[in-house]
């Protein structure tokens, strides 16, 4: 019988380690969770039914996060023919994000767009695997200002995020990947169950 070469065993045991970890973190979330994803469905629902609007934002993979998770408000998860879900992901204008980097600095690029974007009774979604983003903070200080609900979608220990969100969503990890993985699971259950409930 012949043997599985030594680098073959490796990424095999890479791959199911992996596989194994994120399923971890899963069930993690469940447990630690499932309170905080609850709170954050109604809220938005709640902006939804009001005529509201959800804004999004986030850095590098989060960016990307923005972006799928208006998608799937906006477009649809798995219901055909619903209305769409006002939601903006504010990741996704390159001439925004480049003239507020050049002119008013990085740090400030979200939260100009929610100042500009933003009214009382519409939802911040923030996205951060650290909680402690800086211009992700800056947009969250500046959506409490104009009355609107933060909801943090965070990892490790939540950051200062945690301390300025209404809601806290942190994911029960210390690896940017399983925390990345947790948030994009995370937001296709709330999605799922905001589509399930209002569009039964």
């Amino acid at each position: 019988m012949a043997h599985l070469p030594l680098t073959l065993l490796h990424r095999q045991k890479y791959i199911q380690d992996q596989l194994n970890e994120s399923a971890e973190t899963k069930k993690k979330i469940f447990d630690s969770c499932t309170g905080d994803i609850l709170k954050a469905v109604d809220a938005m629902m709640k902006a939804f039914n009001d005529k509201k609007k959800v804004l999004i934002c986030g850095n590098g993979g989060s960016a990307a996060d923005a972006q799928h998770i208006a998608t799937e408000l906006v477009i649809r998860m798995t219901k055909a023919n619903r209305p769409a879900l006002p939601a903006i992901a504010l990741t996704t204008d390159t001439s925004m994000l480049t003239a507020g980097g050049n002119d008013i600095g990085f740090e400030n690029v979200f939260a100009r767009q929610v100042e500009a974007l933003g009214n009382a009774g519409d939802v911040l979604l923030a996205i951060s695997t650290s909680g402690k983003s800086v211009n992700v903070n800056l947009a969250i200080a500046e959506a409490k200002r104009h009355g609107m609900t933060v909801i943090g979608l965070l990892g490790k220990d939540g950051g200062s995020s945690k301390e300025i969100a209404d809601v806290s969503i942190v994911i029960p990890s210390n690896d940017t990947q399983r925390i990345q993985e947790g948030h994009i699971t995370t937001a296709h259950i709330i999605c799922g169950i905001i589509e399930n409930e209002m569009f039964s």
